[in-house]
């Protein structure tokens, strides 16, 4: 009977238990401190919790044996044996307690200390009846290590430092793993006097207690003798540190996006970012004196896409010249960092073969003129002298072949989100840096030259670590994605990196005799219009480097340029990271029967498969299947007359049985019109075909001259008070000897192909058109309009 109604009883108070806590659940989540960690577990930046306390996460690796026995041998022995409180001790102190007619004791377990901790409330009978409920409840969800791990969470130390890991950051200027039995038991005692025992003000008092209490251990024989000794000896120098603030932009920008990760474990080497923090500070300071302010970095690991090192200012104290701003996520314009990523889809559209000759002369692409870096133009040069010179027009005629939105689809497949909000206000500058990007963006972009044209996310937080439990254990979630994308074949990356390992070096032949240990890389520069930004990124097998110089203010500075600014920075990190490096291949090695690119033999003058007239054949890359298979034109037959004065078509040319009128089959150039203006403006000599037979009654074409000074449909806009000229100008045939220019069908003046003309233009509509000797002719019309 006496043992039913036990059980009945047992059952009542269980079912009262689920039932209280089912409506009265105990909640655990705590405002954490965040803590940003290097990936070797190196403490880098530290942020005040919400409620402004410095409340670090104490990890369950991080109770070592001797700080949990010093722990439970203090504040509760049994705490693996008692379900949350100690009924023999709480027995023992109401005896006491009733017999000095005082509170002496309150035999609270650790388990209730912690439930306090979480909800503080006046010290009664009533709130130990509440706290003796909530100590059950924890001891229900959460296992012993999980409570103790807790309970070192929210001890207090004074001020507004909680936590056991906020007191050894603090005062001891490391983490918990790493503190000797004196500071063990030094941060034991502090949370049951924080007023009295202030560590950095009291220490002669701190140590009183201190070696009182390590005493005591020996008496109990918890740690060995020697160990005790030492502990005793040792001199306590504790004081309040600053809390620790490296790397702060990418600190700040991995707490804003996981602000409920207590500790967030980066991917960052922190001797790589020292090192890459001092090279950039000392380089800011050295070009300063031009006016140049601010500096980013980004270092990625090719082989794990990790970010190494994130710097994004010179310097993060430095509010005058915005040091806070994250030059890593600022939106920029690139200049001609683009560049390579356009040639690599020629290489993959078969437009073009790294010797394929590409024009770089004045040209007009309806209404927009590009120009040279150096304001010079270089005539035929191959695809990767231009690639390597970085030359703007060969750049906007390939972009203009590809069209436009095919590489605005490429870097929007490449995660560049501000091309991707302006995708249709995009034109032909965008190659020459009429775009957003950032720093991260670049950087990543070039990772998948050096990864055979595939890019995959970049890691700025280690892996997953495996953990269980519940609300009270929080883990680092690092992203896990490993989409990867692919931009380019490997071929058009290789090509690419090959055109891009060729530029000359910067740090030669100064190095000279260092340069077999200097690491080899490939790498390209961009500055942006106006002088405001320079960009220089590199990579190799191991690393890829993004670097951006400039101010955040956007003021252009007239001494700015990648090459100049950007380089020398560039070269001095992977000098410092990469030298002497065992393996100074720029890419993984591929196998023969996954490559797709060859040799064969081509024609110097154009880049395509020799003909008849080619002299000298030359090898060169292209990729079977894919590069087109063109005959040379670069020379053209034509028909003479035997002085070789007068060419015949074939309309007029006289039978072979001529005799002394007998044609003759002679080869000569066959050049663009653009070109050919081009080497007429600069009296570059080369073998024109004589004029037409002016017997010949043939009508040619209307393929006529090409009008490129002013733009169809547009308006012009003139001042009625002040006098004003417009130039005419066109591109015509190499044959062609004179044009006539007429101003709304009136003719207004002949003159050569090259020669500029003016004239005085008048409000109104006005068609304007251009004839050859030839009889072929171009209309277009603008509209000029009075101011």
């Amino acid at each position: 009977m006496g043992k039913s109604r036990l059980m009945k009883g047992v059952a009542v108070f269980l079912l009262l238990f689920i039932c209280l806590d089912i409506f009265f659940p105990i909640h655990t989540r705590v405002s954490y401190s965040t803590l940003i960690t290097a990936r070797d577990g190196t403490v880098l930046h530290a942020f005040l919790s919400r409620d402004d306390k410095w409340r670090l996460y104490t990890e369950l690796s991080e109770i070592t044996p001797t700080l949990r026995e010093a722990i439970l041998h203090k504040e509760d022995k049994y705490f693996y044996y008692h379900p949350g409180f100690n009924p023999i001790a709480m027995l023992r102190a109401a005896g006491r307690n009733l017999l000095t007619g005082r509170r002496t004791s309150g035999a609270s377990t650790i388990t209730m200390q912690t439930v306090r901790l979480l909800e503080p409330r006046e010290r009664t009978y009533g709130s130990k009846i509440v706290e003796l409920f909530r100590a059950l409840q924890l001891e229900v969800h959460y296992s012993k290590d999980e409570i103790l791990q807790l309970y070192l969470n929210l001890i207090p130390y004074g001020s507004n430092i909680e936590g056991l890991k906020s007191a050894s950051l603090l005062y001891f200027g490391k983490l918990p793993t790493l503190l000797s039995l004196a500071e063990i038991t030094t941060l034991a005692i502090v949370p049951n006097r924080p007023s009295s025992l202030r560590l950095g003000r009291n220490n002669s008092l701190v140590v009183q207690e201190r070696n009182r209490w390590l005493n005591r251990f020996r008496s109990s024989e918890l740690f060995d003798d020697a160990a005790i000794s030492d502990a005793l000896n040792e001199p306590l120098t504790a004081y309040r540190h600053d809390a620790p603030q490296l790397a702060p932009h990418l600190s700040r920008r991995l707490r804003a996006e996981n602000p409920d990760l207590p500790v967030i474990q980066s991917s960052l080497h922190p001797n790589v970012q020292a090192t890459a923090e001092r090279l950039v500070q000392n380089y800011a300071n050295r070009i300063r004196a031009l006016n140049i302010h601010n500096s980013a970095v980004l270092i990625v690991d090719n082989q794990t896409q990790e970010v190494v090192a994130y710097i994004g200012s010179a310097n993060f104290t430095d509010a005058f010249d915005g040091g806070q701003v994250d030059g890593v996520q600022a939106i920029r314009s690139p200049g001609s960092a683009l560049k390579p990523v356009l040639y690599g889809l020629a290489f993959d559209a078969g437009i073009i073969t790294p010797k394929t000759k590409l024009s770089d002369v004045p040209t007009n692409f309806s209404g927009y003129e590009p120009d040279n870096y150096d304001r010079k133009f270089n005539g035929p040069v191959t695809a990767e002298f231009a690639l390597a010179n970085s030359l703007n027009v060969p750049a906007v005629a390939l972009l203009k072949e590809i069209e436009t939105p095919t590489l605005v689809a490429t870097l929007r497949k490449a995660g560049f989100s501000t091309v991707k909000r302006q995708a249709k206000e995009l034109g032909l500058s965008m190659i020459l840096g009429g775009c957003g990007v950032t720093l991260e963006e670049m950087t990543r972009l070039y990772t998948g030259f050096a990864n055979g044209g595939t890019i995959l996310p970049l890691r700025f937080l280690v892996p997953d670590k495996t953990s269980s439990g519940g609300e009270i254990l929080q883990t680092n979630r690092a992203s896990s994605s490993t989409e990867a994308v692919t931009v380019l074949s490997s071929e058009a990356a290789y090509l690419v990196t090959q055109t891009l390992s060729k530029i000359t070096r910067p740090d030669l032949p100064n190095n000279f005799d260092n340069s077999y240990h200097l690491p080899r890389i490939a790498w390209k520069t961009g500055t942006s219009y106006g002088r405001r930004d320079a960009w220089s990124i590199g990579y190799n097998q191991r690393y890829t480097i993004g670097v951006w110089v400039g101010n955040f203010s956007g003021v252009g500075i007239a001494e700015l340029s990648g090459a100049n600014t950007a380089t020398p920075l560039l070269f001095q990190l992977f000098n410092a990271l990469d030298y002497n490096s065992s393996n100074r291949r720029l890419q993984p090695s591929k196998t023969k029967s996954s490559s797709k690119l060859a040799m064969r033999l081509i024609c110097p003058e154009s880049g395509d498969i020799p003909d008849e007239s080619c002299d000298n054949p030359v090898t060169d890359y292209y990729i079977m299947g894919v590069s087109r298979h063109r005959r040379c034109q670069h020379r053209k037959a034509v028909f003479t007359n035997p002085a070789g004065t007068l060419s015949y078509c074939a309309h007029c040319r006289p039978d072979d049985d001529a005799g002394t009128l007998r044609p003759v089959r002679r080869f000569y150039a066959n050049v663009s019109p653009e070109v050919a203006a081009f080497y007429q403006s600069k009296h570059i000599p080369y073998d024109v075909a004589p004029p037409h037979n002016p017997a010949c009654e043939r009508v040619f074409g209307n393929a006529g001259p090409q009008i490129t000074s002013l733009n169809n449909g547009s308006e012009y806009y003139i001042n009625p008070k002040q006098s004003v000229e417009m130039e005419l100008g066109c591109q015509a045939a190499s044959d062609v000897q004179t044009v006539f220019w007429y101003l709304n069908d009136k003719l207004y003046c002949k003159a050569s192909p090259t020669k500029a003309v003016f004239f005085k233009p008048r409000a109104g509509a006005l068609k304007i058109s251009c004839a050859d000797d030839k009889g072929r002719n171009t209309d277009l019309r603008i509209l000029i309009k009075n101011e």
